[in-house]
Order: C-alpha cells, then structure tokens, then sequence
C-alpha cells in the first residue's frame, strides 16, 4: 500500500495550488482519505477529508473556503485545491487513508496509511 502526495511548491501569498494524492497497493477496505499539514514547531493539523462511503466532506474552520478537496474513486486519487494562500499555510502536506471508519474525521490518530508529503512554501 502506498500514497503518494505531490503537488506542493513555492506560491506568492494570494495564489493557488492543487495538491494530487494517489492511492496505490490498495483498492478496497478504507473509509475516508484526508489531508493533513505541519509546520515547522507544531503539530500536525488536519485539513479536510472525503469520505469514500458517501463523497461526504469535512473541512478544518483554518481551511474553509479557501480549500477544496475532491476525488476520483476510479484513480484512487484525491485532490485538495486551495486558493487564497497565506504565508501560515506554509507547511508539509501529508495525505492519510482511514482503514476504519473515522470517529473524529480530522484526528490524526484515525488515519494509518500516511503518503511521504510535498512542502508547500507561500512567500514572496
């Protein structure tokens, strides 16, 4: 099983980026795909998630609206576009996979299979 995160990069603070999370090894048996991300010095925070069951969603309040996540069940794949970036959202993105049903959608602790992460930088 692997998950593999790219996308990240360097952004000025207003600009976009679309993050790709691709699932491989691993096609059936989990129940929700989320998006996590640490900075420097913190924890490890989670952003969004999409339920596999239902294509439900779930968004942190630091993320809402200026992010969106979305998925392709067919590629096993999930994307999280995010637009408005501020220099705080500088940080390494990581994605997860649930085998379990989450109890707490964005707790870090429910997600087991973790991708490797893609750094996203915003600056000037």
């Amino acid at each position: 099983v692997q998950l593999q995160a790219f996308g990240g990069g360097l952004v000025q603070p207003g600009g976009s980026l679309r993050l790709s999370c691709a699932a491989s090894g691993f096609t059936a048996g989990y129940y929700a795909i989320a998006w996590f991300r640490q900075a420097p010095g913190k924890e490890r925070e989670g952003l969004s998630c999409i339920s596999r069951t239902d294509g439900s969603t779930y968004y942190a309040d630091s993320v809402k609206g200026r992010f969106t996540i979305s998925g392709d069940n067919a590629k096993h794949t999930v994307y999280l576009q995010m637009n408005a970036l501020e220099p705080e959202d500088t940080a390494v993105y990581y994605c997860a996979i649930a085998t379990k049903p989450p109890a707490i959608w964005l707790l870090m602790y429910n997600y087991d299979i973790w991708g490797q992460g893609t750094l996203v930088t915003v600056s000037s």
